[in-house]
């Protein structure tokens, strides 16, 4: 059997994500591809469980290191139950955040060392890497002021504007290390040439 194929989406706050999720699922969907819709953290009940603890600002303190590993722990637990079963299965993953968030955010957000994330990367994931990445991009203003439409800001909106901004070069550095599997979207311009330019890169990855 075929395996399938691994797509990620990521961007920081406000890009479009969950829209340009339901665009891209139906989009494969169209296009007969069997897809499984999932995010990270999350995916299992016990990554749900730890996403929670994640995203709670009202919880305890957590210190970078430990937020590290919760991320990664989720990510052990996504991959064996979910990912992993679904592409041995032919289906194709659309996952919501992989591994390019903990570079971006507790790499470049909390300056974590790159190389602590490289190592957790290799013994969690093993050879297991994104097919293809979609990046959205815009700048942080843009972002934070979409971002204040929705609901209160959890623990990871609620930082400085300054986190962000890391969180963003970091995201942009990963493109530019990566640029077979990482494909940059302009996310501050209309939906409509946004999703033009999914349907371009992601037809393209189906030929």
């Amino acid at each position: 059997m075929t395996r399938g194929k691994f797509i990620t989406l990521e961007g920081g706050e406000g890009v479009g994500k969950s829209t340009n999720m339901a665009f891209i699922k139906n989009y494969l969907f169209q296009h007969k591809i069997s897809v499984v819709v999932t995010r990270e953290p999350g995916g299992t009940v016990l990554a749900e469980k730890l996403r929670q603890l994640l995203l709670d600002k009202n919880s305890e303190v957590i210190s970078d290191q430990a937020e590290l590993l919760m991320v990664f722990a989720a990510r052990a637990q996504h991959i064996k139950h979910v990912i992993e079963p679904a592409l041995a299965k032919g289906e194709w993953v659309l996952c919501d955040r992989f591994t390019d968030s903990t570079y971006a955010y507790q790499g470049g957000g909390r300056n974590m060392r790159i190389s602590a994330i490289e190592w957790l990367e290799n013994m969690v994931q093993g050879a297991l890497r994104p097919d293809l990445t979609l990046l959205l991009d815009a700048p942080v203003e843009i972002g934070i002021e979409r971002a204040r439409s929705r609901a209160e800001f959890d623990r990871f909106e609620s930082e400085k504007i300054c986190f962000f901004e890391q969180v963003r070069r970091a995201y942009l550095l990963q493109a530019e290390l990566h640029p077979d599997r990482i494909k940059l979207i302009k996310a501050n311009q209309p939906l409509i040439d946004v999703q033009r330019a999914l349907i371009e890169i992601i037809g393209t990855f189906l030929r």
